[in-house]
């Protein structure tokens, strides 16, 4: 079952979508091949930790990054909607300091790779949302930070209805100016 890799404004984010299979019945997918994965991506880490929220409608989560530990994330949602968001905090990479945004939902059951380096977040655009993600490396609260969600340096174009709820951390986070980064 073949799925489809298709890459992103930043270099080495992918949008993943799953071959679903679909009759009168529902649906059937894969939600993740190993395999299917490592070939279609060329990535070659290992998931170790798989995570789960659910979080209402305005809600943003993020941008978490570790600066220790740094993660890869497989993200998707099983349940409503998000405008997922990944920030390139490598400032060896030519995308430094940009953002890419997509929407994932239940209906459009897209994927979305983040490798290590980069800093990710989410804002729930549904009534509610369940978001579910695979990590290639295991959370380390120590080594947790936060790029401010409205840094104007990053100038990221939320889909914002109002103002969003945050996290203490969140609302607490580091200008990219100021940010910890990867080399």
């Amino acid at each position: 079952m073949p799925i489809t890799v298709t890459p992103t404004s930043l270099p080495d984010v992918f949008i993943i979508e799953p071959k679903v299979f679909g009759d009168a019945r529902g649906f059937f997918m894969e939600s993740f091949n190993l395999r299917e994965f490592r070939a279609a991506t060329g990535v070659a880490l290992d998931f170790v930790q798989d995570n789960h929220s659910r979080s209402s409608q305005g809600v943003l989560r993020g941008l978490h990054y570790q600066t220790t530990h740094s993660q890869g994330k497989l993200v998707r949602v099983t349940s409503g909607s998000v405008f997922d968001v990944a920030v390139d905090l490598r400032r060896s990479s030519p995308a430094f300091g940009k953002w890419f945004g997509v929407e994932l939902s239940a209906d459009n059951k897209r994927q979305l790779w983040i490798p290590p380096g980069f800093a990710h977040g989410f804002l729930v655009t549904s009534e509610e949302a369940e978001f579910l993600y695979k990590t290639t490396d295991y959370w380390h609260p120590e080594h947790e930070r936060s790029l401010l969600w409205n840094d104007a340096e990053v100038g990221i174009d939320w889909p914002l209805l109002r103002e969003p709820v945050l996290a203490k951390k969140d609302a607490e986070g580091i200008p990219l100016a100021h940010a910890e980064t990867f080399p």
